[in-house]
């Protein structure tokens, strides 16, 4: 077992040591702040103190785990090997804080700070120390942890850590489940007025394929490989600027969702509308539990429509445990620098939280819409997170959409990139 030493254990401390050696590497652990004890303990042993201990492990620590406050930190990024650190202290068995450096990066210590929001009124990704510093491709926080875990093995060998594996969830969000069906008489004749189209006609007249709907094609492709996908259903009472799903009153709809709810695992997908009306969100987990019968506690906000720490609040309130909002809804890359999931520390409150968070890296609309990407480019980014991924046997969570999987030319080639993607997958 590992002993760490700390002249103080708080519930930051306490947290990131969980997440750290617990849940990414693994191992067992006890802090203590008995420093007789410590001196005694003949196993291994970090000190996580600015008191000198002889045969210790020593990391010199930064303030950040022993403030309660939360304030504008000094960070500086810097080098050590390949990779960029910060919290970097002198005269430290290791080159920088890593207790203090993983926590700033997972809590989102810098979205609780004053900055920029983008036109949706969400934290502007150029905000980001990761943007900034050009490390939002990768999932630092992984790619600390298993140097740390290389570098407490040379010093401790008989320390035991349990072998973590790659693992990949496709996740879907279902927006807009059709692109001309179910939609009503009033908004197709005001779509086939805003952009006239022979196929509106053929789909709507003839019942052939609406070019959204995907469904069996997806469902097929899980079937081959025997994927576990995630959907996320949008299911506003009423539709808006932002909201254009089919209303959950439609039994076409219904029929959509519990279908979806018998093969796979389902979950929320809050509405514009629901963003800060904790009523709504209510309403709405409620409205797709009554449809799927199924205990609802997994989302994703639409438009990525995150704020820290309202939304997670509002989330945990209405009886939500698990999360796959963590990422930007203007570019691609990890926003907590990890690909790990973790449970979220709510600091404001200066508290460990049971909401779990699911990290995202890459999203269809993500490289369509903002980065403009081609599809080769687009397939490139993909292989690029997939890869890096695959390099810290950590998960790996992405995001497309129905209508970029269907037969709308607008997203032609979507499909082929996808499915070559997954068969990379089996190699």
């Amino acid at each position: 077992m590992l002993l760490i030493y700390s002249s103080k254990s708080t519930n930051r401390l306490q947290y990131i040591c969980k997440f750290i050696f617990e849940e990414v590497l693994s191992t067992s652990y006890t802090i203590t702040t008995d420093d007789v004890n410590f001196r005694l303990y003949t196993g291994s042993k970090i000190n996580y103190s600015d008191i000198y201990f002889n045969n210790t492990f020593q990391i010199i620590p930064h303030a950040l785990l022993f403030e309660t406050i939360i304030q504008s930190q000094a960070v500086a990024v810097s080098r050590s090997e390949e990779n960029p650190i910060f919290f970097t202290i002198a005269n430290s068995d290791y080159p920088f804080d890593i207790f203090a450096a993983v926590f700033y990066c997972i809590t989102r210590y810098e979205e609780y700070l004053l900055h920029t929001e983008d036109e949706y009124g969400r934290f502007a990704h150029e905000n980001s120390l990761a943007f900034k510093e050009d490390f939002l491709h990768l999932p630092l926080v992984d790619l600390w942890l298993k140097d740390f875990k290389a570098t407490l093995l040379n010093q401790f060998s008989e320390l035991i850590f349990q072998p973590k594996s790659f693992s990949f969830t496709p996740t879907y969000d279902i927006d807009i489940a059709w692109s001309y069906k179910e939609k009503g008489l009033i908004r197709n004749i005001g779509g086939f007025l805003k952009s006239p189209s022979l196929e509106r006609v053929s789909v709507l007249l003839t019942g052939n394929n609406d070019p959204y709907d995907s469904y069996e094609v997806m469902n097929d492709l899980h079937q081959k490989y025997n994927l576990k996908p995630l959907y996320f259903f949008l299911v506003a009472s009423k539709n808006g600027l932002h909201d254009k799903n089919i209303l959950p009153t439609n039994a076409a709809m219904q029929k959509l969702i519990s279908q979806h709810a018998a093969k796979y695992e389902i979950g929320l997908h809050p509405s514009w509308q629901s963003y800060n009306d904790a009523n709504i969100l209510k309403e709405e987990k409620n409205t797709l539990e009554d449809i799927s019968q199924k205990n609802i506690q997994t989302s994703r906000q639409h438009y990525i429509k995150l704020t820290l720490p309202e939304t997670y609040q509002n989330l945990i309130s209405t009886g939500i445990t698990n999360d796959y909002s963590m990422g930007y809804g203007s570019i691609n890359g990890f926003r907590a620098s990890s690909a790990s999931s973790f449970n979220w520390y709510d600091l404001s409150a200066e508290k460990i939280t049971s909401l779990r968070i699911h990290p995202f890296c890459f999203m269809d609309a993500n490289c369509y819409y903002e980065e403009k990407l081609s599809l080769d480019e687009s397939f490139k980014e993909l292989m690029k997170y997939y890869n890096i991924c695959k390099e810290i046997n950590g998960p790996l969570v992405t995001i497309f959409h129905n209508n970029f999987l269907g037969t709308d030319k607008k997203f032609k080639g979507w499909k082929e990139l996808y499915f070559q993607f997954i068969s990379q997958l089996q190699q």
